[in-house]
C-alpha cells in the first residue's frame, strides 16, 4: 500500500510503533516519584559506607578482604533496583492477579525454614542456606505478600463499586490469610518480623476503611497473645533477656545489656559532626556487635555525628512522606492499601531499629531499611519501592 505521494505506508509503520513505545517509556520516566527514588538510593549509598566502615577490619568475617561486605552491599542494592524496575514493568495491577501464587510460594518458603534446609543465625531459625554462602530470609518477602493478599481481598468489592467498605466476612478472611504465615514465622522464632507484620496488618486495616472494632479487637488480641506466649514459655531465653535489658538498662551491662549499652556509647560519642568516617573508636575497636546489620545506625552516630545520623532520618522521612502522598492520590482502594502497608512497614521497622540503638525500644534484630547489610531485606524494600512507583505511574493523569 502506498500513500498519495508514492511512499510505502508499511515501511513506516514499525517506526511509528517504535515512537509510540519511546513516548510511553518517556511518560513512565516522567511520572516516577523521583524524590522517593533518589532518597532510597542515597540511603543505600550511605549504608554502603557505613557497612564498609563496620566490616573492613573484621577479618573473622570478611576473610581478609576489607571490600567484601562493601561489594556485596552494592551488589545487593543493584539487584534490588533491578527488582524495582521489574516490579514497575509488571505493574501492581498485574501482580494483583498473581497474588494467590505469590502467597502460596511464600508459605512454602517459610515452611522450608522449619526443614533441614533452615539455618539459625543470631538466635533466629529464620534462614534458608542454599550453598556457596547464599542465604535467604523468607520472612522479609512475607511482609510484601501479607500486604498484597490483604489489599486484594479488602479492596476487591470496593473497587468494583459493590461496597463502600470491606464487610466483616472479607476482613475475617484477610486476617486469617495473614495469620497463617505470621504463625509459622513465630515458630522460628522471629519475633521482630512478627512485630513488623502485626503493624502492617493494622496499617492495612486502617487504610481499607474496615470497622474500628476490628482494629481494636486486633490490638487486644495482640496484647493477649503476647501475654499467652510469655506464660507458655514460647520465647527463647535470648528474647526474654532482650526485653529484660530494655526494661532495666542497668541489668547486667556486661551481659544481656551489653549490646544496647555499647550502642548508646557509640552514638553518644559522635557529637555534632562525628569522629569521621573510619575513625570511630567504638567501630574500629569492634565493641558493638552486628554493627553492619542490626546496629548499623551506631556507625552513623559515632562517625558522622548528629548531622549524619539526622540526614538518614530526613531521607527516611522523605520516603515516608512521598509514600503517603502516593497513597492519598491514587483513585483505587487497592493501591491505597498497598501503599499504606508499605508505609506502616518502613515506619515501624525504622523506628524499632533506631530506637533499639538509643535504648528506647527493645532489641528485636530488625535491619534499617536500605541501610543495613543483608540481601533479603534489601531486595524486599526495593520491591516495595517498585510497588509504590507502579501505583503512581498507573494513576490517572488528573491525579
Amino acid at each position: 500500500m502506498t500513500s498519495p505521494h508514492g511512499f510505502s505506508v508499511s515501511r513506516y509503520a514499525p517506526e511509528r510503533g517504535t515512537l509510540a513505545k519511546l513516548a510511553a517509556r518517556d511518560s513512565v520516566v516522567r511520572r516516577l516519584d523521583w524524590p522517593i527514588l533518589l532518597s532510597a538510593l542515597a540511603l543505600s549509598f550511605i549504608g554502603a559506607l557505613l557497612v564498609w566502615s563496620a566490616t573492613r577490619g573484621r577479618t573473622e568475617l570478611n576473610n581478609g578482604d576489607p571490600y567484601y561486605f562493601l561489594f556485596r552491599h552494592v551488589l545487593n542494592t543493584g539487584i534490588g533496583v533491578a527488582l524495582m524496575i521489574g516490579t514497575i514493568w509488571l505493574g501492581h495491577r498485574t501482580l494483583r492477579g498473581a497474588v494467590p501464587v505469590l502467597y502460596g510460594l511464600s508459605v512454602v518458603l517459610i515452611l522450608a525454614v522449619l526443614t533441614p534446609l533452615g539455618a539459625t543465625i543470631n538466635g533466629a531459625h529464620a534462614w534458608i542456606v542454599v550453598g556457596g554462602g547464599f542465604s535467604l530470609q523468607p520472612s522479609e518477602f512475607v511482609k510484601i505478600t501479607i500486604i498484597l493478599v490483604m489489599a486484594m481481598l479488602l479492596a476487591a468489592k470496593v473497587d468494583a463499586g459493590d461496597q463502600l467498605h470491606p464487610d466483616h466476612r472479607t476482613v475475617a478472611k484477610a486476617l486469617t490469610l495473614a495469620a497463617l504465615p505470621m504463625g509459622i514465622v513465630m515458630l522460628m522464632p522471629d519475633l521482630g518480623s512478627v512485630m513488623v507484620m502485626a503493624v502492617i496488618v493494622l496499617g492495612v486495616l486502617l487504610a481499607s476503611g474496615a470497622s474500628n472494632r476490628w482494629v481494636l479487637g486486633l490490638i487486644g488480641a495482640g496484647i493477649g497473645g503476647a501475654v499467652l506466649v510469655t506464660a507458655l514459655g514460647m520465647l527463647d531465653e535470648y528474647q526474654i533477656n532482650r526485653f529484660a535489658a530494655f526494661a532495666n538498662p542497668d541489668l547486667d551491662p556486661a551481659g544481656v545489656g551489653y549490646n544496647t549499652n555499647q550502642a548508646r556509647i557509640a552514638i553518644g560519642s559522635g557529637g555534632l559532626l562525628g569522629a569521621g568516617l573510619f575513625k570511630g573508636s567504638q567501630t574500629t575497636g569492634q565493641f558493638v556487635p552486628e554493627q553492619q546489620t542490626d546496629f548499623v545506625f551506631t556507625v552513623a552516630g559515632e562517625e558522622l555525628g548528629f548531622v549524619g545520623a539526622g540526614l538518614i532520618l530526613v531521607l527516611l522521612g522523605v520516603v515516608l512522606w512521598r509514600a503517603c502522598r502516593i497513597a492519598r492520590e491514587t483513585t483505587e482502594l487497592y493501591g491505597t492499601v498497598v501503599a499504606a502497608g508499605i508505609i506502616a512497614w518502613f515506619a515501624f521497622q525504622a523506628f524499632e531499629n533506631i530506637g533499639m540503638t538509643l535504648g528506647i525500644m527493645p532489641v528485636a534484630g530488625l535491619p534499617l531499611p536500605f541501610v543495613s547489610y543483608g540481601g533479603s531485606s534489601m531486595f524486599a524494600v526495593w520491591v516495595a519501592i517498585g510497588l509504590l512507583q507502579s501505583i503512581r505511574v498507573q494513576r490517572p493523569m488528573t491525579a
